[in-house]
């Protein structure tokens, strides 16, 4: 699907290297650079995910129950829409990665029984020590009866503002709060809960990539079902249309498939009988940002998938070498690219300047092999991809930003890390 706040924060996303390889073909070979010749993808990923971390921060009209966030005296009220919503939260702490961010990407996992939503927002420091404002990230209900989710791009008052689904601070910042807000239609009952809330952080370099060495998932490949968007093509266009708008939801859902965490029957019988892959056009629905009017937010769609599955969030890995630890402990995962026409050799489509696809694995050289939803039909999903070429259609382009989903038989590879 085509995301058009790619490209508005393409030139904003990286910061300058210390040296800048020459410029290269597409079927060109990979530039060849040293360790030291290009500055270090930066990336850092921080959650919250059980009482005693819930506790770490402040908790204000709000209670950990079993360990998740819950409603219990509110401290405040809000109007949306025309209604009232009694209100509490809860902040995180003061989180310092040790260097100058540029970028943040918040993911939660919630659910909002009857009318009732969530809020994420940040805040963050400068290395003067100027705080910004609290800016909204999203505005989060796990359906659509009572109100919309949404997010608020711009909000650039200060020191950072916000794309979509991306909180922007070019000049970087040093530290950060999240907050979570919880909200339910004033005098009910009913609590909206929060099970898992995080941010990922990250100061990138800029330019081409050199190719990461295959590692331990050479010869491996995920059994996970094959999905095309393009047959959803003019599929209710209150929610994209379908086609080419839906290689987020496409992508997900094969995720969710792959996990057998697919949503029921009940959930889509909306969709006519005899409709190919019904659930598609349900995630479509259950992630469409009505400020952003797609359904390409990466942190909404990790917020649909992650009650389902399991767990699941956004972070942005530093390789394939990364991606393939994922593969190796049996955990697909959903890469955000962007690429030119003759870029990305084999792709169903020419060119996109954001698409979303799942990596399942890789060939014995260390090719990656993917379901790309941009195919015609189910058979022309699977598709195996250049190391070289996917690599630089990837880390330079989303900053190698993906959708971790995972379910309990599945825990996260183990070893040395940051960034998840």
């Amino acid at each position: 699907m085509v995301r058009p706040s790619l490209l508005v924060s393409l030139a904003a996303l990286l910061v300058a290297p210390l040296s800048v390889a020459p410029p290269v073909t597409a079927q060109s070979a990979a530039p060849v650079l040293t360790a030291n010749a290009v500055a270090p993808r930066q990336i850092t990923y921080t959650q919250w995910d059980a009482g005693a971390e819930w506790s770490r921060g402040t908790l204000t009209g709000v209670r950990v129950r079993q360990g998740e966030l819950a409603i219990r005296t509110p401290v405040g009220r809000r109007t949306r829409d025309g209604h009232s919503y009694d209100q509490g939260r809860w902040d995180s702490p003061w989180v310092a990665p040790g260097y100058g961010f540029t970028r943040l990407i918040s993911s939660w996992s919630a659910r909002t029984p009857g009318d009732s939503w969530v809020e994420i927002s940040v805040r963050g420091r400068s290395k003067s020590g100027t705080t910004s404002s609290w800016d909204v990230l999203g505005q989060w209900t796990s359906g659509d009866r009572y109100t919309q989710r949404r997010t608020r791009s711009g909000q650039a008052d200060d020191l950072a503002d916000v794309n979509v689904d991306t909180w922007q601070a070019d000049a970087g910042l040093t530290s950060y709060q999240l907050r979570v807000s919880l909200l339910r239609r004033a005098g009910t009952t009913i609590t909206p809960t929060v099970d898992v809330a995080g941010a990922v952080v990250s100061r990138l370099p800029s330019g081409r990539v050199p190719t990461s060495e295959p590692g331990a998932a050479r010869g491996r490949v995920l059994d996970v079902p094959r999905y095309s968007q393009m047959i959803h093509r003019g599929h209710y266009p209150q929610w994209g249309n379908g086609g080419q708008a839906w290689c987020s939801p496409t992508s997900t859902s094969m995720v969710l498939g792959h996990y057998d965490a697919l949503p029921s029957r009940a959930s889509y019988d909306w969709v006519p009988a005899g409709h190919t892959d019904p659930w598609v056009d349900y995630a479509a629905r259950m992630t469409f940002d009505h400020d952003y009017d797609g359904t390409g937010n990466w942190a909404f769609n990790t917020a649909y998938a992650a009650p389902r599955a399991g767990k699941a969030f956004v972070t942005r890995l530093r390789s394939l070498r990364e991606a393939e630890r994922f593969i190796v402990a049996g955990i697909p995962v959903i890469a955000s690219i962007s690429f030119g026409r003759g870029e990305l050799s084999g792709a169903p489509i020419s060119a996109s300047n954001g698409h979303l696809l799942v990596i399942i694995g890789f060939t014995r050289s260390g090719d990656v092999v993917v379901n790309d939803p941009a195919a015609s039909s189910r058979s022309g999903v699977r598709r195996t991809y250049d190391r070289a070429q996917f690599e630089n259609a990837w880390l330079p382009t989303s900053g190698g930003t993906v959708y971790v989903i995972r379910d309990a038989q599945h825990p996260l590879p183990g070893g040395t890390h940051s960034n998840w």
